[in-house]
């Protein structure tokens, strides 16, 4: 599948997009390689009528979305993650792409943007994933959820407060931010006060990105 372009070729993408996976510590195969850029043409393709993103280059999207979300794959511990506030399908997708032994549950309240995500599991073949359309405050898994992914969704506080509410025994949230977040931190609940707080590097990106784990227990 081509991706519509302004001044940069499809392999040009995929070339940026594969040093910046492997700047990023990961490997992946041909195969996933395909995948990913695939997913990048549809998110081009959809996002002039659907409004999925506000960043509209391809390059720009390799980089902002794709290595932003693959920067985390290595924190993917277990076997079930729900991608909270998943729009686009970010970071889900290309996490579900580079972890096809891992399940992925992508939950949104926004219609328009659920109905992308069927179109991208059906278009790119991927049967771990699986999409929700509800607020969180109305989802119910009868699985254990591992992880909790956000990227930018919400506040911290507010993010432990949904997450709890959810989750059912150990969980571990990981909140993907941009600058260190100090006053986030403060107004955390007690019991969620002692985050580990780890400062990513994506290729390619100027911006600071801040990966916040927390462990949850649904009983703060």
């Amino acid at each position: 599948m081509s991706v519509s372009l302004d001044d940069e070729s499809p392999a040009e993408l995929r070339d940026t997009l594969q040093r910046g996976i492997k700047q990023l510590g990961l490997s992946t195969t041909n195969e996933q390689l395909d995948v990913l850029m695939e997913y990048l043409a549809l998110l081009v393709k959809w996002n002039s009528a659907f409004n999925l993103s506000g960043i509209k280059k391809p390059a720009e999207m390799v980089t902002i979305h794709l290595l932003d979300s693959l920067s985390i794959s290595t924190y993917i511990n277990g076997r079930i993650a729900l991608d909270i506030g998943s729009g686009a399908g970010l970071p889900g997708v290309p996490l579900a792409i580079l972890n096809p032994n891992k399940h992925f549950i992508l939950l949104d309240s926004n219609g328009k943007k659920t109905r992308f995500l069927f179109q991208v599991k059906l278009a790119l073949k991927l049967g771990n994933i699986s999409i929700e359309n509800k607020r969180i405050e109305h989802y119910q898994c009868k699985e254990q959820i591992d992880i909790v992914m956000s990227r930018a969704f919400s506040s911290l506080p507010k993010l432990v407060q949904l997450c709890s509410e959810v989750v059912n025994g150990k969980c571990k949230l990981l909140a993907m931010k941009g600058a260190y977040p100090a006053s986030e931190i403060e107004n955390l609940p007690a019991c969620y006060n002692n985050p580990k707080i780890t400062k990513l590097t994506v290729p390619g990106l100027n911006g600071e990105r801040h990966l916040v784990e927390i462990l949850l227990n649904g009983q703060c």
